[in-house]
């Protein structure tokens, strides 16, 4: 049996591939519980400075959860334990990359929308439809939807289950880049290698405080990002930092 979950590493950047293509890389619990233990793998590793997200195949990022799967629950309870792999992807403390081709639905948004920079394909097509199933979706889409795209816009999403193109997706602030289908790994893996030259001290401090800034005032998170500005300071990188900076700015 093939494995659903890939990690690969490439130098300091873990890629994650969602390697069920056959079933538009629908997310089991087993599949889920995986991704946890691929999380604290990758968190322990101090050799990886940032991670990119994709689904195998052309067909989907992701369609959710595994319906079929669905039923083998037996109370609410156990659902909710066995199937946040949305946030699986927003408690990864090092930046995350997604790269988005096809389908992009329900839980699949969801967790699209738990990493920090998403590049799409043309083909990618996004969209909300638990309504339509007669359910709320519980990995995070009430939550961080009205926060990346605003309030009318999430509610048209959420309250319709009506699907999104790339471009729509682009204009409202869904997605951060589109481009072809052909590039869009290459693109998000050049996003990631980029990253990963840096201080990764330095990445992750910049993840918290912008992180922070979703639940905080402006005088807390202010208070916050002095306080990781002062870990950096204090790791060496920040010197080393500025050095380089330096030296290519005279080149």
């Amino acid at each position: 049996m093939q494995e659903q979950i890939l990690m690969r590493k490439h130098g300091a950047v873990a890629e994650i591939v969602i390697n069920r293509p056959e079933k538009m890389n629908a997310i089991t619990p087993e599949m889920t519980q995986t991704l946890v233990g691929i999380r604290l793998d990758i968190e322990r590793d101090e050799t990886v400075h940032v991670v990119l997200l994709r689904g195998e195949g052309e067909r989907a990022f992701s369609a959710g959860s595994d319906l079929h799967s669905l039923k083998a629950y037996r109370s609410a309870w156990e659902f909710r334990a066995r199937t946040d792999y949305a946030m699986v992807v927003r408690d990864f403390t090092k930046p995350v990359v997604a790269a988005l081709k096809g389908w992009v639905l329900g839980g699949g948004l969801e967790m699209m929308l738990g990493a920090d920079i998403r590049v799409a394909g043309r083909s990618a097509k996004f969209g909300a439809p638990e309504v339509l199933r007669g359910w709320v979706g519980g990995g995070g889409a009430s939550q961080m939807l009205p926060r990346l795209v605003g309030y009318g816009q999430a509610m048209r999403l959420l309250l319709t289950g009506d699907t999104i193109d790339a471009d729509e997706a682009r204009s409202i602030g869904l997605v951060e880049m589109v481009v072809g289908d052909e590039a869009v790994v290459d693109h998000a893996m050049s996003l990631c290698r980029k990253m990963a030259e840096f201080s990764p001290i330095a990445t992750q401090s910049v993840k918290a405080a912008v992180r922070a800034a979703l639940s905080m005032s402006v005088d807390q998170g202010i208070r916050y990002e002095n306080e990781l500005t002062s870990l950096c300071f204090a790791s060496g990188n920040y010197e080393e930092g500025a050095n380089a900076f330096g030296n290519r700015g005279r080149s």
